[in-house]
């Protein structure tokens, strides 16, 4: 047993930090987390790419372009349900392991009410939207031949003295040559309450504007092993101490709890060029999200004695509260319509670099300003696009789609590889003369990586699918 040495006091943060991309709290994921775009909503919009904001002529032109709005002269109620599938195939030290995370949720329920004008127009709507889901799972297991570990890793922490891992003054047995496994489970999505109106305000000119009221949540449950599965330290690890022989485990469990709220506004401009052609352009004002985390810590030692250590978990756990602010995004695009056929595109400008965390009870303005400065340095400005297509076969009364977009890597000199790339499908009819259904689907694909501890010496390699299937019913008077 040890006894009688000082403890090192460490603030959680820098226990994270140790911890790496298993949990990175209030790091560059988690506010890229939140500044990345989601997957949008409306089944005709996925249908075509996303490439909505030169059309934006339903409900869900409150989440593209609310300025599309005011091309509505009926009264509409909408709503969607959407399936999502993530699968990541994940290659670790050469062995390959597979997780995946299926989720079904409401996506919209939307309401548009045009108000009667003696020229132009003027409409106002509200929806409830969930603009992003966190659901995805990830799991490795494969033996590190490397003379590192996480223990070794953790050495400047009480982790491993805590653990019965290391003697008073840091040194251990550990050299690496662990077997090395894990997973990552979260859940969580954003919730928007979304107000918006639209007015013509010359011929075929119309603006618009939306408020966003943000709620949401996200968990990460992460388990981490190291196993001695080749009996490489069957002596003491601390000298002189035979309670630690012939070491065995070590678990660690984070997880980390995160309760937001929010609010945001976009403003939009929409064109009616000629008959045949359209001009969209968004201003997506910086996002103001307030994080309250709750970062829990536990885990434990075993060895080949049946000798186990128990962490404390009050000791290395904490509460914390900040602000993540996200950047503006600029956005423009054209839709032609002729003959039945309609073609879209668009792009969007994203400086990812001002992306910040603010006003921080429990974390110091130091960690904080190392963060935002890891951001700057870090991460770099995006351009995205959006592809889309539509054509309505008038015998069928059926309407057919296709599109492809592509959401860029936030990081700096990121090959392409880590940009995530969708094709997308789906389908129009109508039930009836006031009720419609639309279905889409959307197929992505892009790789990441991750780092258990350090860099490069504990990695996984990430292959990752995303499916959603969208379905909108949609009643108009």
């Amino acid at each position: 047993m040890k006894y009688g040495h000082s403890k090192i006091v460490l603030l959680s943060f820098i226990i994270v930090l140790a911890f790496s991309n298993l949990i990175f709290s209030q790091g560059i994921p988690d506010v890229l987390r939140l500044g990345q775009p989601g997957l949008g909503l409306g089944a005709r919009a996925l249908g075509m790419g996303n490439s909505y904001i030169a059309l934006s002529e339903d409900a869900s032109a409150m989440f593209f372009n609310p300025a599309g709005l005011g091309l509505m002269n009926r009264i509409e109620v909408s709503g969607g349900l959407n399936y999502d599938k993530v699968k990541n195939n994940t290659t670790f030290f050469n062995s390959r392991t597979n997780a995946t995370d299926n989720s079904t949720k409401f996506n919209r329920f939307s309401i548009v009410l045009p108000y009667p004008t003696s020229q132009g127009s003027l409409v106002f709507g509200a929806s409830f939207n969930s603009v992003k889901n966190f659901n995805t799972s990830m799991s490795f297991d494969g033996f590190n031949k490397g003379s590192n570990s996480m223990i070794q890793s953790l050495l400047n922490t009480d982790i491993p003295f805590d653990l019965f891992l290391t003697d008073t003054l840091n040194n251990t047995l550990i050299n690496g040559r662990l077997n090395q496994s894990g997973s990552i489970l979260s859940k969580g999505s954003i919730n928007n309450w979304a107000f918006s109106g639209a007015v013509e305000i010359s011929k075929n000119l119309f603006v618009g504007l939306t408020i966003n009221g943000i709620s949401g949540s996200f968990s990460s449950n992460n388990d981490y092993f190291e196993d001695d599965t080749k009996n490489l330290y069957q002596g003491e690890v601390v000298a002189g101490d035979p309670f630690t022989t012939d070491f065995r485990t070590l678990h660690l469990n984070r997880i980390l709890n995160w309760n937001l709220k929010g609010w945001f506004a976009k403003a939009g401009l929409l064109y009616q060029i000629n008959k045949h052609a359209r001009f969209g352009a968004t201003v997506r004002f910086p996002q103001y999200y307030t994080i309250e985390e709750q970062f829990l810590v536990s885990g434990y030692s075993k060895f080949g004695t049946n000798n186990f250590v128990d962490l404390s978990t009050d000791k290395y756990s904490d509460n914390v509260r900040y602000d993540i602010v996200t950047p503006f995004v600029l956005s423009a695009g054209f839709s032609f319509n002729a003959s039945g056929l309609i073609l879209s595109a668009q792009s969007s400008f994203t400086d990812y670099t001002q992306l910040s965390i603010e006003n921080p009870q429990g974390l110091s303005s130091q960690y904080v300003g190392g963060v935002n400065k890891d951001i700057n340095n870090s991460l770099t400005q995006v351009f995205s696009y959006n592809l889309g297509a539509e054509y309505t076969i008038p015998a069928l009364g059926l309407r057919i789609r296709g599109g492809y977009f592509v959401q860029p890597s936030a990081y700096k000199n990121d090959p392409s590889k880590f940009d995530r790339k969708y094709v997308t499908a789906g389908i129009g009819f109508l039930l009836t003369q006031n009720v419609g259904i639309d279905i889409g689907y959307a197929h992505g694909l892009w790789k990441n990586v991750g780092d258990n501890y350090d860099v490069n010496v504990s990695r996984t390699f990430q292959d990752i699918t995303y499916d959603r299937i969208l379905v909108d019913l949609t009643y108009r008077l």
